[in-house]
């Protein structure tokens, strides 16, 4: 099995905050020269997971010419440990707020399911240099006009499983690509989750207000179905953004699948503007 993160460009590595943050920093190189006239990229990762989500996305960014920040929320990845039946939405919030302050200037921040959430929450308030949301947790404006047709919510707990990921395969993730997610996938803060997440307790989403984010944004999500379709233009829509569908495709599928450049494709193509 390839560990991805082995593959890693060289980088720096650091702990921030009262909570021991671990944060990565890569240096965007383009054509064998540092890069500093392009924004930051600040990657946020999703429930369960940590900055190792998006190995395979970073070589492509650093090479591009971007200076990349992975973070991780308290108590995920190489964070140091936590009471996780304690942690809110609030708390991951303050936690973004810290990996803010190390980012030279205002960043674009890439944030992937409840990762996108908390970006969507953070970009009300904070300046953002843009905001790229990839199968984003919905907010309750979204929700509101497309719905989830076939939902099974589960009630809230205060720390929820990692997903046990029996398959061995998916619509376009290999099996090493589900044991890779094995190896690092870990629990989650029950009442962060379930206050962001429609399926695991939150009754109707966060509300966002799209009149307080002034960023540009691009909006990627699995397009597999016309309800997926409708959802991804609906998100497009209230951002005012860009948008993107991909299928066949997985939720994590985005990141670590088979087809994950795709979405890198995506991105570095809608970052010309900056």
């Amino acid at each position: 099995m390839n560990d991805y993160t082995k593959l890693l460009p060289e980088h720096m590595e650091m702990y921030i905050g009262e909570n021991d943050l671990f944060l990565e920093i890569y240096q965007g190189v383009l054509k064998g020269t540092y890069s500093k006239t392009k924004p930051p990229l600040l990657f946020l990762h999703g429930a369960y997971t940590g900055s190792w989500m998006w190995s395979k996305y970073i070589p492509h960014f650093v090479k591009a010419g971007f200076d990349c920040y992975t973070m991780n929320l308290r108590g995920h990845y190489k964070s140091r440990c936590v009471d996780l039946s304690k942690v809110t939405f609030e708390n991951y919030l303050e936690d973004i707020k810290e990996a803010l302050l190390r980012c030279e200037e205002p960043p674009v921040m890439i944030g992937f399911s409840m990762g996108g959430i908390l970006t969507q929450k953070i970009a009300e308030s904070e300046n953002l240099k843009g905001m790229i949301l990839i199968d984003s947790s919905t907010c309750r404006q979204v929700y509101e006009k497309a719905p989830y047709e076939h939902l099974k919510r589960s009630a809230p707990v205060d720390i929820v499983p990692a997903p046990e990921r029996k398959e061995t395969c998916s619509a376009d993730e290999s099996l090493e690509d589900i044991e890779f997610q094995r190896k690092y996938l870990t629990m989650e803060a029950g009442k962060a989750f379930s206050a962001c997440s429609i399926t695991f307790g939150a009754s109707d989403g966060i509300p966002i207000d799209n009149t307080r984010i002034t960023c540009p944004a691009l909006v990627i999500r699995t397009a597999n179905n016309e309800e997926e379709e409708h959802r991804l233009k609906v998100e497009a829509d209230y951002f005012h953004g860009d948008y993107a569908g991909m299928k066949p495709a997985t939720h994590t599928g985005l990141l670590v699948g088979q087809k994950y450049h795709k979405g890198v494709e995506v991105i570095l193509k809608w970052l010309e503007r900056f």
